[in-house]
């Protein structure tokens, strides 16, 4: 590894751990049951001014795994039609959507120096169980992310702003929110390393403390 990456400001910051802002769209409530329908990441860098700003991005939307539960109510919530003739055509199976971004993830995470990945997301932990479920039904065996620590915007976004909804805490922050494009992955994504990374540059940290 080159002293590049061994002295990355992202490694520095949270202990070695590489944050990544991660969405998924489901088909309901239970990552046992319940099918994956999106997932997106956004990579996080730390830009010439020392800020923390979005990177990469990626996604996929992602066929329902064999037998998989497809609640009506969380599909009218999300706007999603699993079975729509252009969606079909661009879905890819949970595997596949996993394995191309855990490999973006690994890529990165190793140019910065970074001993293990770390979910970022609204309600992280109901984003981490769809990953890790789909991890355990498709058999894959390196997972990137640490198997339960987060970061959650949830608290994040109540501390700093007094803001625990995702739409009220990134207007808080200052930015613009769009209803129309919520509940889609990607959006839901974008929106969610805004606000983590306007938390994390308000704070700023002393490493020599």
């Amino acid at each position: 590894m080159s002293d590049a990456a061994n002295n990355s400001p992202v490694a520095q910051r949270f202990r070695g751990f590489f944050p990544v802002v991660v969405d998924v769209e489901t088909g309901g409530f239970n990552a046992s049951t319940d099918a994956l329908l999106e997932i997106a990441a956004i990579l996080l860098e730390v830009n010439d001014q020392g800020l923390w700003v979005p990177s990469e991005t990626i996604s996929r939307h992602v066929h329902p795994f064999p037998g998989a539960n497809l609640d009506k109510a969380a599909l009218e919530f999300t706007g999603i039609d699993p079975h729509h003739p252009f969606r079909m055509q661009i879905a890819v199976t949970e595997q596949a959507a996993l394995q191309d971004v855990f490999r973006l993830v690994r890529k990165q995470k190793k140019a910065h120096g970074c001993k293990r990945a770390i979910l970022v997301g609204h309600n992280a932990a109901f984003d981490l169980g769809f990953v890790n479920a789909a991890v355990e039904r498709t058999g894959i065996k390196r997972n990137p992310f640490h198997p339960f620590s987060t970061f959650d915007t949830v608290t994040l976004g109540g501390l700093a702003y007094g803001q625990t909804v995702l739409s009220r805490a990134v207007e808080a922050a200052g930015f613009s929110w769009d209803e129309k494009s919520a509940h889609s992955a990607i959006y839901d994504a974008e929106k969610t390393a805004e606000l983590f990374c306007a938390i994390v540059n308000r704070w700023q940290w002393n490493n020599s403390r």
